[in-house]
């Protein structure tokens, strides 16, 4: 077993938790906290049996979690270590390591509170601060110490240095911290980035000049789809005749078989150039990467209280997410990133990202909090609930009729928390299944809940019901 950084602070780790019911780790990507942790915390004498579960913020990063823990035992994912994604899950009698997306979590609390037979939750990436992170995080310290006779141990794992905001917030827990190992890398700067500039022509020319002057593969980020289906459209054309060089796209609506292509390594001869969103920070491993590129954008849902709706905004990034995405370069040898920014404008930067719970629509955390019987004040939160925000949410569901006059969860509100779907989803599902509607609600659901299956073809939704009702009937099911 190849020795890794964070395998000189295990001792410390399990020193912590047996003193202690909570602790946190800070570790830098590629430091091997997800791969190690959880197996050198399995037969610790206080877990007495019980099992681990490891909270990831997307599904590919569970399934390749599970994968590397469960080969490192020599074993397929199903044996020791499983995973619980969303529609996919390989467990079975003998697991003990579950790895889990967020938002499965956050459900199973609300069937099983106490969380039974678990001794550890292991939240990896919490740097990241999704909302159903900081959900299920609230709903697990709640549940424990209400319904725990037995301590449930819990465990931070970030890439940033927050610790001691972290350790507050589980009442002084130990921080333990490991300094990982990455080679250096050679920051290039570009010219200032200026607003309403495309990006697109500045990552090609930069893209072409580092195949050109540097050996390895590229892992360049991108703000969202169109950018990257922009940049392989030019990369295309440029690279025509050049039979050494895979381009591989990598974002979260790809199909998982195509996001594995994107992370698995070159084949021999090749050199991969990966387009990726920020899925590629901090949570995914790539191998081979020598050199990244980095617009220095994100997409980033905004809840606009106006409206009501959810808008994707396109913003600078945190020079917290530039060091993680520079450090992609380091991993395995010294390398080179080339940020299409001024050094300057760097320096004008967010130390960190905003967290999630602060500007996103709080109405499915307002039913889940409602279905627990709380008000966001009775839980502990890292940052809590904007009160506009999460008053806006509950009137929403109040006019959904979740709620009743006095804010209590309806029959029809608990039907609609235990749908894995934001409210006005569930709402509609229900009311067409009671409308005896319910497959024209199933299509209308998945068209705005999922990736367009017309993309670029208008508006029309006709066409989509169509299209959707075609497959249904190809497939044996009921057409709308």
């Amino acid at each position: 077993m190849n020795r890794l950084p964070i395998d000189d602070v295990l001792p410390a780790l399990r020193a912590a938790l047996s003193e202690r019911d909570e602790a946190v780790l800070e570790a830098p990507p590629g430091a091997g906290k997800t791969t190690r942790v959880p197996l050198a915390l399995l037969d610790e004498p206080w877990l007495a049996g019980q099992s681990i579960v490891m909270l990831e913020p997307r599904r590919l990063a569970a399934r390749a979690a599970a994968e590397r823990l469960a080969s490192e035992l020599d074993e397929p994912v199903g044996e020791t270590v499983g995973y619980r994604i969303r529609l996919d899950s390989k467990v079975g009698p003998r697991t003990r390591i579950e790895v889990v997306t967020e938002g499965i979590l956050a459900r199973r609390l609300q069937d099983d509170p106490a969380l039974e037979g678990v001794g550890l939750v292991i939240f990896d990436e919490f740097h990241e601060r999704s909302l159903d992170a900081d959900l299920a995080l609230a709903l697990t310290l709640n549940g424990r110490e209400l319904l725990r006779d037995t301590p449930l141990k819990v465990l931070l794992m970030s890439a940033t240095l927050e610790g001691e905001r972290l350790s507050a917030l589980l009442g002084e827990a130990p921080v333990v911290s490991s300094e990982g190992r990455m080679y250096p890398v050679d920051i290039r700067w570009g010219a200032p980035w200026q607003p309403g500039e495309w990006i697109e022509p500045r990552v090609v020319q930069t893209v072409l000049q580092a195949l050109s002057d540097e050996s390895g593969s590229l892992l360049v980020f991108l703000p969202g789809q169109a950018e990257i289906r922009r940049v392989a459209d030019q990369l295309e054309g440029s690279l025509a005749g050049r039979a050494d060089v895979l381009l591989c796209p990598l974002h979260g609506e790809l199909e998982l078989s195509a996001q594995r292509t994107a992370i698995e390594p070159a084949p021999a001869g090749m050199r991969k150039v990966v387009l990726a969103t920020n899925i590629a920070e901090t949570s995914l491993t790539i191998d081979g990467v020598r050199v990244v590129v980095d617009a220095g954008l994100a997409r980033v849902p905004r809840f606009d209280p106006a409206s009501g709706m959810t808008r994707l905004d396109t913003l600078r990034i945190s020079r917290a997410s530039a060091t993680q995405r520079a450090g992609r370069a380091g991993r395995l040898e010294p390398g080179v990133c080339y940020r299409l920014w001024s050094q300057s404008q760097h320096d004008q930067l967010a130390a960190y990202g905003e967290a999630e719970i602060l500007q996103a629509d709080l109405a499915g955390l307002a039913l889940q909090l409602a279905r627990w019987g709380v008000e966001p004040f009775d839980l502990a939160w890292l940052d809590v609930p904007p009160p506009a925000a999460f008053a806006q949410a509950r009137d929403l569901l109040a006019r959904l009729g979740a709620l009743d006059e006095r804010g209590v969860l309806t029959p029809h509100g608990q039907a609609m928390a235990e749908l894995p779907a934001h409210p006005r989803i569930a709402h509609l599902l229900l009311r067409g299944q009671a409308l005896g509607l319910g497959a024209l609600a199933a299509d209308l659901a998945a068209l705005l809940s999922e990736r367009d299956i017309l993309r670029g073809a208008g508006a029309d939704l006709h066409s989509r019901l169509s299209l959707l009702a075609g497959e249904s009937r190809a497939s044996g099911a009921p057409a709308v």
